[in-house]
């Protein structure tokens, strides 16, 4: 049987969700990198013409970061980036160690070496990205290293809560400009994962251990 072509309206529907998904993506992006400060309102029109789309997807995406925590309304103005800080911070390490952690640990135990080797590649991307110094650019490499970590659980609705702690965690804290972060402290804690690789595949469980805390503990 052959397909039948999408309906105008159909259609119309799938290019606006792909417009706002990119929007969206470009949204977090500005947010990691500190683009878009917080405290600071930004309206819907204003932002439309910086992406060179509507305001409607413009609008659909920031109501999607409102419900992420990232974004709240300001009637009549737009929409107010939330101020956060660090103890807001060290409650997302918190919650994060507590669910990756033990799913470390727990793939120490049962994944082979040659898998953890397969991942050494997505580790030096996280190097090169921090020695680049773009924040957005190492949150994105680091995500995908985390992801194809935690993917080894097989566990998808744990790669989606991860996902959307990693993505909360790089959110800038108060007065924290473009790339606030210091390229030195993205470098060390990129190297972080080469070395954690190197223990998973020596099989040294009390040193993954220690890495996988100092790695919630000391960054985010």
């Amino acid at each position: 049987t052959h397909s039948e072509a999408p309906l105008p309206r159909q259609r119309a529907t799938v290019q606006r969700a792909s417009v706002r998904g990119q929007v969206l993506a470009a949204l977090r992006t500005a947010l990691v990198a500190g683009e878009l400060r917080p405290g600071e309102v930004y309206s819907a029109p204003v932002l439309a013409e910086r992406f060179g789309v509507s305001a409607t997807p413009v609008r659909e995406a920031m109501q999607q970061l409102t419900l992420e925590g990232a974004v709240e309304v300001v009637p009549n103005r737009g929409f107010r980036v939330v101020e956060r800080g660090a103890r807001e911070l060290a409650e997302l390490a918190e919650v994060r160690a507590l669910i990756e952690v033990p799913v470390m640990m727990r793939l120490a135990r049962t994944v082979p070496a040659s898998r953890w080797a397969e991942l050494r590649p997505l580790a030096e991307a996280t190097v090169r990205a921090a020695v680049s110094g773009c924040r957005a650019t190492y949150a994105e490499s680091d995500r995908a290293f985390h992801r194809a970590v935690l993917a080894l659980a097989g566990n998808e609705q744990l790669v989606g809560v991860a996902e959307d702690l990693h993505r909360r965690a790089q959110w800038p804290l108060v007065g924290g400009g473009p790339d606030a972060r210091h390229r030195g402290e993205l470098v060390a804690d990129a190297h972080e994962h080469t070395v954690l690789l190197d223990a998973l595949i020596a099989g040294d469980l009390d040193v993954v251990r220690d890495l996988v805390r100092e790695h919630f503990t000391g960054s985010a």
